[in-house]
């Protein structure tokens, strides 16, 4: 008599871990290969809506950096603040400094409210939650472009010209792009968690922009020199504004800090990357 061969299925978690490190970075490269075209349909989506029903629509990308500059100019010309040894224009200085500076904070609150806001979506539909973060930090891309723009028509109205490192800007730029994304990838999860986190960090982001010298030379002395040489923003959004005018580094404790911090700026891309990759399957569960 012959007996029947029963076939034995044992279910377990998915745990990508086991398939090995380069079998995760293949996977991710391949979603983003194949889901270049859902990024930049929800990028177009979300940057056509964003003004829509806004009374002077994009012109809000101008309002923000013209404020802001245009607020220290009089604190500097009142006598009110000291903004430290500045070799150029203040205008100048200032309007790089909001624009490396917007691109960094604009763009982590967006990657932090994207899978938040996309809520009803994930839950209907499978898909790479990659593609919303990436495609929301997009809109921080264009407005950096727009603020590099009206840099570039202050630099004809003040009839200066820049170092030819200028040149190299997208290279000094990828940086903060990576570290942002990496952070916005981290941020996305906890914000679909605990809703607190994007009131946390517009606080947050107000408090570390004073802190670091985006509006004013960095101090020679006192306490914020010190929390200075170790606040890797500075490197990432200062630095880069000193070699574009300049064409050098102040000192070479600024080289030093500027390749650490850009080193660190593809770690921890990289680390977040991998946990969000890790993570999105059950983001639908959270959100």
């Amino acid at each position: 008599m012959e007996q029947t061969r029963q076939r034995i299925t044992t279910y377990e978690p998915d745990n990508s871990i086991k398939k090995g490190y380069s079998s995760i970075f293949r996977e991710i490269f391949d979603e983003l290969k194949k889901n270049r075209w859902l990024t930049y349909q929800l990028f177009k989506r979300d940057f056509l809506t964003l003004y829509k029903q806004s009374f002077v629509g994009i012109v809000w990308v101008f309002i923000f950096p013209l404020v802001s500059v245009g607020t220290f100019v009089i604190l500097k010309r009142s006598g009110i603040f000291t903004f430290g040894n500045i070799n150029v224009p203040y205008p100048i200085y200032a309007m790089l400094g909001v624009a490396f500076w917007q691109l960094f904070a604009a763009g982590l609150i967006a990657t932090s409210n994207s899978l938040v806001k996309a809520g009803s979506m994930i839950v209907k539909i499978n898909f790479s939650k990659k593609s919303l973060v990436i495609a929301s930090f997009g809109q921080a891309i264009v407005f950096f472009l727009i603020q590099i723009t009206l840099f570039g028509i202050l630099l004809i109205y003040y009839q200066l010209r820049p170092s030819i490192i200028i040149l190299f800007l997208p290279v000094l730029v990828l940086p903060i792009i990576f570290f942002s994304l990496g952070l916005g990838f981290i941020l996305s999860l906890l914000n679909g968690i605990f809703r607190d986190i994007g009131n946390v960090l517009s606080i947050l982001l107000t408090f570390f922009m004073f802190l670091t010298p985006v509006l004013y030379a960095k101090p020679t002395s006192g306490m914020l020199s010190y929390l200075t040489d170790y606040n890797i923003l500075y490197y990432l959004v200062c630095v880069p504004r000193n070699i574009l005018f300049m064409g050098i580094m102040n000192s070479m404790s600024d080289w030093k800090g500027f390749f650490i911090s850009v080193v660190l700026s593809f770690v921890i891309f990289t680390i977040c990357l991998v946990i969000f990759h890790l993570t999105e399957t059950r983001v639908a569960e959270r959100i």
